[in-house]
């Protein structure tokens, strides 16, 4: 259930069954040489047409090549990758979960709602097989079967989005002993046009959610956020000076970095408009964004 490796000058201990991760080092920083975590996109197609998709996927977008990127084979054992599924149409998405398997990478995949429930049982197989560890499924309606699905996968997270998750998606979903993500509204793509025709309903429901963060936190299981989240909700608001030193993993690019693999690009985040010429070496890559960006520690 744990696996345990050193990161620089720092003990990373990893629980494979429920996420949980924990850093040790008897130095005043944490210094990593390797990236502990990826978000990395392998496709742009996918037929779910959310209006806030800040990807701007499509039915007639691309699937990346996911067999011959040379950066794959130098990724260090036990390196998380958050891979988007999308509509699970990519043909090289079990051959590539497999060669990652092999290789000891823990790989956490993304889907929308509606694929997750019209391929529960392809999931499920998915899980199984240990081809992905967690399961993030981007929230569009709460129904009670969909709560009851959701309670069938251990490690899954319901991905939310703050300012479209509503105050009643938030009600009932609460008190189901479930995990979910906030994550930060991203003015990006399609996003864009959403905000221009909801910017009162956006920031109405972000306000709600500002207000009533400390009853959310208490209705689930785990609450977390992306960065984006934390700095749009004023997380560190809400959490005493230590809460914050333990549960805060770091900002975008000291630990982790982002790889388009459809445009052969990587960056910061997935939000930033600076985007490099993907490499053969994901240590390569790792080392250029905290020198472009000075996030050595």
């Amino acid at each position: 259930m744990w696996v345990s490796y050193k990161n620089g000058n720092y003990m990373v201990h990893f629980n494979t069954k429920n996420g949980t991760k924990i850093r040790e080092t008897e130095e005043d920083n944490f210094v990593p040489s390797f990236a502990e975590n990826m978000d990395v996109k392998i496709t742009d197609r996918c037929d779910g047409g959310c209006e806030y998709c800040y990807e701007g996927c499509t039915t007639q977008g691309k699937h990346a090549d996911l067999m011959n990127a040379k950066w794959v084979d130098t990724l260090h054992p036990y390196t998380e990758l958050a891979i988007n599924g999308n509509d699970l149409t990519h043909p090289q998405l079990v051959p590539f979960l497999k060669k990652l398997q092999k290789k000891n990478i823990i790989t956490n995949m993304t889907v929308n709602q509606v694929h997750f429930e019209k391929h529960k049982s392809f999931i499920h197989s998915l899980v199984d097989h240990e081809l992905i560890h967690g399961v993030g499924i981007s929230l569009r309606k709460v129904t009670p079967q969909f709560i009851n699905s959701v309670k069938e996968f251990p490690t899954a997270v319901i991905h939310v989005i703050n300012g479209v998750c509503t105050p009643i998606d938030f009600m009932e979903l609460a008190g189901n002993d479930l995990t979910i993500l906030i994550l930060g509204y991203k003015n990006l793509r399609r996003g864009v046009g959403y905000l221009n025709d909801h910017t009162q309903e956006v920031a109405r429901i972000q306000s709600w959610t500002y207000d009533n963060l400390d009853t959310i936190l208490k209705g689930f299981r785990t609450v977390s956020f992306d960065n984006l989240a934390l700095e749009q909700l004023n997380v560190k608001n809400h959490l005493s000076d230590e809460q914050w030193e333990e549960f805060f993993m770091g900002s975008d690019g000291a630990y982790t970095y982002y790889i388009d693999m459809v445009g052969n690009t990587f960056s910061r985040n997935s939000l930033s408009t600076e985007r490099f010429p993907i490499m053969d070496n994901s240590q390569k890559m790792f080392d250029f964004i905290r020198d472009k960006y000075n996030l050595r520690g």
